[in-house]
């Protein structure tokens, strides 16, 4: 709606006609660049996203509104505190007579740069997967000798020396110092890393700086550096010690340590700490060998009190009373079976004496047999068979005689 070109008391414009000519105005403007300082970032479902943008120098902010992709496309992730230009249109909402920044592109500032150039070397290490825990190397539990890369007389160098001697006093420190930070860090560090490598009785090597800015540690996400650490054959330990923004040495490290301490503590060993575990270790070696020599004595006692252990021979014992008695029993029952059987047999050798042919002839029964030359004599028992002539054997109870056939008598019948 367009109303008239001046206003006055007689003919004042409406709040809508005042809105619309602001807005016309505001967004004759077109594309702008707009530099400040991110205060707040808020995400509203998936369509919005809603930021405070605010001047450095003076106490002027501006609401700014994007789509969460823009968001997502910045080189670095956005975070409060951080400054950027953001390229947008300005918009004013005439029905609450609002003005904001609607942003298509939003670009990192000084510090962002830097870090939107390490995320993007932090990306193709990770590709290339040199950030994989595979690759880690596991520290040695007794080193025979430790690297140190720090700075000359820093306070990293007193704190690890010391924290080290402390644990172990006879650990053997190979210190070399190096700048850690500027152009000249990285050359030094790598050659610095180079000479431990070299030294068979370096069995890690530390890495330490006492934090700093992002521009300080820039040297410790070196791509140079990083694929150097990478390929180092003794476990690399990073003790930067700088909490709120990681250098990537942190990430290729075999381990990271939050401090210059931390990482003594983590590479040497608590000797009076290690002797007082032998001791507590020997001392439950000690019991529990105890324990098990009483348990095995216990059971010992126990299988000696049982009766077959007791008195090996009481089965035995028990066993021969029950073969003698069973024995007994045995030849009981034989003489039994022996006797009642010769009492059948004199009885049955009895009544075959009554019925056999010697009790017969003894009542003065004989028995004729018939003499065939050499033939064994036959037993007769018809006249028919003693024709006469017939040569007899007459066998009577005491003895025999030899008779010839002179006649013969046939019964008669009754």
């Amino acid at each position: 709606m367009s109303g008239p070109g001046k206003s006055t008391p007689e003919d004042p414009w409406p709040v809508r006609t005042l809105n619309t000519k602001i807005a016309d105005w505001i967004h004759r403007l077109g594309q702008v660049w707009v530099e400040g300082q991110i205060t707040q970032i808020s995400r509203r479902g998936s369509k919005t996203a809603f930021l405070q943008l605010r001047d450095p120098s003076a106490d002027i902010s501006i609401s700014v509104t994007c789509s969460p992709a823009v968001l997502d496309r910045c080189e670095v992730p956005l975070t409060e505190g951080i400054r950027v230009v953001m390229a947008g249109r300005p918009s004013f909402y005439t029905g609450r007579a609002t003005l904001s920044l609607r942003v298509t592109e939003i670009r990192p500032m000084g510090i962002g740069e830097l870090l939107a150039r390490i995320e993007r070397l932090r990306r193709l290490l990770a590709a290339e997967g040199l950030f994989e825990p595979a690759l880690k190397r596991p520290l040695p539990f007794l080193p025979h000798g430790v690297g140190l890369i720090t700075g000359r007389s820093s306070a990293a160098e007193r704190d690890v020396l010391s924290v080290a001697q402390g644990r172990w006093p006879s650990v053997r420190i190979e210190v070399r110092n190096t700048p850690v930070q500027g152009p000249t860090a990285v050359p030094a560090i790598l050659r610095a890393l180079a000479e431990l490598e070299a030294d068979p009785g370096v069995s890690v090597i530390i890495i330490a700086r006492g934090g700093g800015s992002v521009e300080d540690l820039l040297p410790f996400s070196d791509e140079t550096l990083l694929r150097a650490v990478s390929q180092a054959r003794t476990p690399v330990v990073s003790a930067i010690g700088h909490e709120p923004d990681h250098p990537l040495l942190d990430l290729v490290a075999d381990l990271r340590a939050a401090t210059p301490t931390d990482a003594a503590k983590r590479v040497v060993p608590d000797v009076a700490a290690e002797l007082a575990l032998i001791d507590e270790l020997r001392a439950r070696t000690a019991g529990a060998l105890r324990n098990w020599v009483s348990r095995e004595h216990r059971g010992l006692l126990g299988l000696r009190a049982r009766p077959v252990l007791a008195d090996p021979l009481r089965m035995i014992d028990e066993r021969t009373e029950s073969l003698d008695r069973t024995l007994r029993e045995v030849r009981r029952e034989v003489a039994r079976f022996v006797g009642h059987e010769e009492h059948r047999v004199e009885s049955l050798a009895a009544r075959l004496s009554t019925l056999g042919p010697a009790q017969t002839l003894a009542r003065g029964y004989a028995v004729v047999q018939r003499i065939h030359g050499d033939d064994p004599p036959e037993v007769v028992a018809s006249v028919g068979d003693m024709p006469i002539g017939s040569q007899l054997r007459v066998r009577v109870a005491d003895g025999a005689m030899r008779a010839a056939v002179m006649g013969t008598d046939k019964k008669r019948d009754a």
